[in-house]
């Protein structure tokens, strides 16, 4: 059951952030399975907010790096930068302030365990912080994020690999696919005591990436790395299309009722 608006106080009081406009609350809590359902409505959905919220997140979490933590180089910033903003970290944050509950969803995505989507989750957490960005500006939404990622900035930064790709490729293949990816050893080169793996990643018979590495481990880290990076980018390309496909459609609209 998607929620009353007027329910959303709960929210922002577990989010620490009460909106002055109301509306950009709305649109981040927006699935596009909403508005495809609900065309009469004439919301925005919250993809584009989502978009900017994956710019914000990677500010805040790599200023507060940076400023905190200076004996940290750029591949150790990096790293637990790539950790703390993949979908696994997103999705932990969400449910703990229990965002799933407050989705506007379409009643397919509600029938198929929507507001537990790990992908579905992530998505809207960035669009949520996009939105505490454009109501409150950069500092309270480095207020807001701070606040929720505290735990897991501290695990990450406790860990001494902070980025287990391989976890949070299985868990999005899992979702996404319904199968996990395989590991094959494509080819080892070097004299034993500098043997370096080379790994190919594939996912249902398909090859999507490949890793090398001083270990098989470390290989599989790197081919999972690499798969997980390519689908960040077809994500945000996705997103830029559907955002130019949106924009002509309402000029196209705009002008047929001239």
């Amino acid at each position: 059951m998607n929620p009353d608006t007027r329910a959303l106080s709960r929210l922002q009081e577990s989010l620490g952030h009460t909106f002055q406009d109301p509306g950009l609350l709305v649109i981040a809590l927006t699935h596009k399975s909403f508005t495809n359902e609900n065309p009469e409505l004439q919301r925005e959905n919250n993809e584009r907010l989502e978009f900017l919220g994956d710019s914000v997140l990677s500010l805040i979490i790599g200023n507060h790096l940076y400023r905190r933590h200076p004996e940290l180089n750029e591949g150790a910033l990096s790293k637990i930068r790539a950790h703390l903003v993949q979908v696994t970290s997103l999705a932990a944050v969400a449910r703990k302030i229990g965002l799933g509950e407050f989705l506007f969803l379409g009643k397919g995505e509600e029938g198929t365990d929507g507001r537990e989507k790990m992908s579905l989750l992530s998505d809207a957490l960035e669009a949520l912080i996009a939105g505490v960005y454009l109501d409150g500006g950069l500092r309270a939404a480095t207020r807001v994020v701070l606040a929720h990622y505290r735990d897991l900035i501290t695990a990450a930064l406790e860990r001494k690999d902070p980025s287990d790709y391989k976890t949070a490729l299985q868990e999005l293949c899992q979702e996404r696919f319904g199968v996990l990816p395989e590991y094959t050893l494509s080819r080892s080169t070097g004299p034993d005591h500098q043997r370096v793996f080379v790994m190919e990643l594939s996912v249902k018979g398909d090859v999507l990436g490949t890793g090398s590495g001083r270990s098989k481990k470390e290989a599989q880290q790197e081919a999972a790395r690499q798969v997980l990076e390519s689908f960040r980018k077809k994500k945000s390309r996705g997103r830029a299309v559907a955002t130019a496909k949106s924009r002509r459609g309402k000029a196209l609209r705009t002008a047929s009722k001239r």
